[in-house]
């Protein structure tokens, strides 16, 4: 019986030392891993405030055009970012109407950027909304599901030992590869899809 608590304590404290070394849980493996079906995906944690997010939103949409892979978006805004949340919030109202809605809300708002405040996001998201033929309600999220949604997402983003945005990585079923130049991000696509 001791031996099997030795060997227990050996295995846990393995699992923890990983963790510490490699700033992610055990969880992250099934985490970064692409959608089912998919070969090789992209996954990216972004606060919509951040301008290297917006500097890399097109190479990541140029990406999912060019190789036809799918690209996974988490939502991470960042405590010092004073709209990043209310926008992170938005965005996920426009996914539950459609996913292309989401996406193009978000490149919307990256190239917004510079102009939105957060005492105009409202308005901006409204602008968007009525270009889309799209009802925006004036309380978005009575019930606070929306903002659960957003902190899931960031709870799997500190799973993974996300610190900074962007954060992408290219998966594909055995092999993960954080990527933190876009002028890394076609070659490494390419070398996942190749088997590398």
């Amino acid at each position: 019986m001791r031996l099997q608590w030795n060997r227990l304590a050996t295995v846990l404290l393995l699992i923890a030392s990983s963790t510490l070394l490699f700033g992610q849980s055990p969880a992250a493996a099934n985490i970064l891993k692409p959608p089912p079906g998919a070969k090789v995906a992209i996954i990216i944690w972004e606060d919509l405030e951040c301008p290297q997010c917006a500097r890399m939103a097109p190479y990541v949409v140029q990406a999912e055009q060019k190789y036809a892979i799918p690209v996974v978006r988490y939502n991470y805004p960042l405590p010092q970012h004073s709209w990043a949340m209310d926008a992170a919030v938005m965005a996920e109202y426009f996914d539950s109407k459609s996913p292309k809605l989401g996406v193009d809300f978000r490149e919307y708002i990256f190239q917004n950027q510079a102009k939105i405040t957060r005492w105009n996001l409202q308005r901006i998201a409204d602008d968007f909304a009525q270009k889309h033929n799209t009802p925006f309600p004036f309380l978005l999220d009575p019930q606070g599901k929306l903002r659960a949604a957003v902190q899931h997402d960031k709870s799997l983003g500190d799973q993974v030992g996300v610190s900074y945005t962007p954060t992408i990585y290219v998966v594909s079923k055995n092999n993960r590869v954080e990527v933190k130049d876009p002028g890394e991000l076609f070659s490494t696509i390419e070398q996942m899809r190749s088997g590398g």
